[in-house]
């Protein structure tokens, strides 16, 4: 107890802290108030820690070691919570690191609307006001082949949207196998509940036939609903029905058909060696009705959800009271129009939209760029890490291509002076942090994911950390 209360006797006041030069150095950058508040909360961490027995070094009471833990605080509380971070994962769109990456177009487009006024809803012709899906609506339908299309904020938006409009109050059949679960825990069955469309599930989970969809039709079937299965495969005994039976099946009862893609995709994949993801092209061509895909996916867009299909169907969706509630804002319209005219070309698209030229790499290329981060670990930090190339594997991501495997070099690296855990902790507190993977007590970064300059910056930090320790 007499060495507790010795420690507690040595804690400078709130008052001696501020005056140390380098907590008066962030007076110029930061209010007083916050500094005061970094300083109080410091002080009652290391009073706990002393009153708890905790012989740690937050319990340490020196002047300057109080005022760098201050002076570290201060800076955690004025960064942004939301930031950039280095993905060095090697996962194309990492849900928890804000999925696809925006083309430079894309990025200036945002700049351009948000820096200035913009003709967000008016019509520059007429002088009189416009809407804002006008601004995406021809670029969608000369890219798809639709008759009309739409965007809300997310996809799962757009699939409420879609059977709330088509489906209230009436029957939606889908095959049992397709009722799948989207990002955060949203079920198909979830989404159509709240959209008021009645669920009636054909089939099996592994087996599904056109006659289960045929004979489930009553005068109350308002949608037959085809769900593409992005984030996971059924392998083995297994049947389903293409979009191009649905849709016979539909214009022989009168019904329209309805195909959620999930990952929107606007360009073939196989032919860069990667496993076919239906395209909305194919959707449209097969005769469907009405298609809803993610804009931040596949597609390499912003986060949102994109309706294309029947003009009649598209009207009648605009009319929803909630399409008002889930319509995108100005930033988005602005890099979605932009990533539209990247796929004009499919070459542009493929070289300047970072989650395709991500995920189509060439091996060669992902060589070259590990080859220039192993020299710049080796150059930076000495003998203190041991560091090779392995072969490895890459992953789509974001509930995509779930079976397809990318070939890829990872540079491992071996910190010889601590953890492998700790160096990978202390990568995320860096600025700004670093993202890659534990793997067989190696560190691994992935130069799949890596954009410009992140090899010279991760360097950068493991010199510092090693040198720090």
């Amino acid at each position: 107890m007499d060495n507790k209360q010795n420690l507690l006797r040595k804690l400078p006041a709130i008052n001696i802290i501020l005056e140390q030069a380098r907590i008066k150095q962030l007076e110029s950058r930061c209010p007083h108030t916050l500094i005061s508040e970094a300083a109080s909360e410091t002080v009652q961490g290391i009073r706990e820690a002393i009153l708890a027995g905790d012989e740690t070094p937050d319990t340490i009471t020196d002047l300057d070691t109080i005022a760098a833990v201050v002076a570290k605080k201060v800076q955690e509380k004025i960064s942004p919570n939301l930031r950039k971070v280095i993905n060095a994962t090697g996962i194309v769109l990492h849900t928890n690191l804000g999925r696809a990456v925006l083309a430079g177009s894309a990025v200036k487009a945002i700049n351009d609307v948000a820096a200035n006024y913009s003709n967000l809803e008016l019509d520059l012709n007429t002088g009189e006001r416009g809407t804002r899906y006008s601004h995406i609506e021809k670029l969608l339908c000369r890219l798809t082949g639709a008759e009309a299309g739409m965007t809300v904020n997310n996809n799962a938006a757009a699939v409420l949207l879609v059977l709330n409009t088509l489906a209230k109050d009436r029957e939606v059949i889908v095959s049992r196998g397709q009722l799948v679960e989207i990002g955060g825990s949203f079920r198909i069955p979830d989404v159509m509940s709240q959209s008021g469309a009645l669920l009636v599930e054909v089939g099996t989970t592994n087996k599904t036939h056109l006659r289960d969809y045929e004979s489930a039709v009553t005068e109350d079937t308002a949608l037959l609903l085809k769900v593409h299965t992005s984030n996971y495969k059924v392998i083995g005994f297994t049947a389903e029905v293409s979009a191009g039976e649905l849709t016979g099946l539909g214009r022989k009862k009168g019904i329209a058909v309805y195909e959620d893609l999930g990952s929107g995709v606007l360009v073939d994949f196989m032919k860069y060696g990667i496993t076919h993801e239906p395209t909305v092209n194919e959707s449209i061509k097969a005769g469907v009705d009405i298609v809803t895909f993610s804009g931040d996916k596949l597609f390499g867009g912003p986060q949102a959800g994109i309706i294309v299909g029947k003009k009649y169907i598209i009207d009648k969706i605009r009319q929803n009271p909630l399409t008002r509630a889930l319509r995108v804002d100005k930033f988005t319209l602005a890099a979605m129009e932009a990533t539209l005219r990247l796929y004009f070309e499919e070459e542009t698209a493929v070289a300047e939209i970072p989650t395709l030229r991500m995920i189509m790499m060439p091996s060669e290329e992902i060589r070259l760029r590990a080859e220039k981060l192993q020299g710049l670990l080796r150059e930076k930090t000495g003998d203190s890490i041991e560091t090779e190339i392995t072969a490895g594997f890459s992953q789509v991501g974001g509930g995509a291509l779930p079976e397809e495997n990318l070939p890829t070099f990872l540079v491992s690296v071996r910190p010889l002076s601590m953890s492998v855990n700790k160096l990978e902790k202390r990568l995320r507190e860096m600025e700004p942090p670093i993202l890659a993977r534990i793997q067989k007590d190696r560190l691994l970064f992935d130069p799949r994911t890596l954009l410009a300059n992140d090899c010279e910056v991760i360097a950068i930090n493991l010199q510092r950390i090693m040198e720090t320790g």
